[in-house]
């Protein structure tokens, strides 16, 4: 078993040989630090952000149900829970062992192991943790996505634009939540060449042209008072 050199020492988050599990939980805290500012692209009810590289009439697929990939996702519990919260668990995991390994390897031979022998263990070793603890938070948490939903379902649907101004020629991001409840991220400009929607206001999405949804504003949906 391989040594930390320098013989007895007391046990530290910030020391040289828990760099990789105090790193880990540097990460928790960041990822929750924009979540809660509203910075980072994470939603716990399960938002999938479409791929604009897919074909047009593509399907938004569960992660789990294709081959060798899908089988490794459903091993590792990718797809129990949104991925946000199934990366937060592992890293928690991860830093956990990871400082319990070392804490051991001091107890047992007076010196923690090398920082990256540590990791190693507690890398693999939080992958199955983190699989058997994700499958039961899936039963109380909206899933990654559950049925497959094809892009010209969403038409007809409301969303908000969330980042950007939509105008013609220069889409704006907008989330939109499906039949099913899950939200999705798509671009959109305006129906109306004129028009402008700018971010927070709501969207009617009225057509889909490849990847691009075109929607009009709801406010402008409303009747005008008459004179």
């Amino acid at each position: 078993m391989a040594k930390w050199p320098g013989g007895e020492l007391k046990m530290s988050l910030f020391a040289d040989y828990n760099l990789p599990f105090a790193i880990a939980l540097g990460v928790i805290l960041l990822l929750g630090f924009l979540q809660i500012i509203g910075v980072g692209d994470f939603d716990f009810g399960g938002d999938v952000e479409l791929d604009l590289d897919i074909d047009a009439d593509a399907e938004i697929a569960d992660p789990t149900s294709a081959g060798l990939g899908g089988a490794l996702t459903t091993l590792l519990g990718l797809g129990k829970v949104p991925f946000f919260v199934w990366l937060m668990t592992f890293l928690f995991i991860f830093a956990l062992i990871g400082m319990g390994v070392q804490g051991f390897a001091d107890e047992l031979t007076g010196s923690p192991l090398y920082p990256w022998l540590a990791a190693l263990i507690a890398g693999g070793a939080s992958l199955p943790v983190t699989a058997t603890l994700v499958r039961p938070l899936g039963r109380i948490m909206p899933q990654d996505e559950t049925s497959a939903v094809r892009l010209d379902s969403l038409v007809g649907k409301r969303g908000t634009i969330t980042t950007g101004k939509a105008e013609k020629g220069s889409p704006a991001r907008a989330k939109v939540r499906d039949r099913f409840g899950h939200a999705h991220y798509v671009m959109v400009e305006p129906h109306e060449d004129a028009a402008v929607i700018p971010a927070g206001d709501q969207v009617l999405l009225v057509r889909r042209e490849g990847q691009t949804f075109f929607g009009v504003p709801l406010a402008e949906r409303k009747l005008a008072p008459m004179n």
